[in-house]
């Protein structure tokens, strides 16, 4: 289930407030830039949670979630 336009429009990103860039393939991910993290979205739920991100630089490994 993919995220709903409505609240991609006032998702920021948990850390430093900025935007979140929306990615849908090869999975759903909420990625900021600024901070260089990487939010899972789990069944159609961000997960976002500071703790629970992962690093934009290991997304060549493979994105969690």
């Amino acid at each position: 289930m993919p995220l709903a336009p409505d609240l991609l429009a006032i998702l920021v990103c948990p850390k430093c407030k900025g935007a979140l860039e929306h990615r849908t393939a090869p999975a759903e991910l909420l990625v900021c830039h600024a901070c260089a993290l990487v939010y899972a979205v789990d069944d159609g739920i961000p997960v976002m949670l500071i703790e629970e991100a992962t690093p934009l630089a290991d997304l060549a490994d493979g994105p969690r979630g």
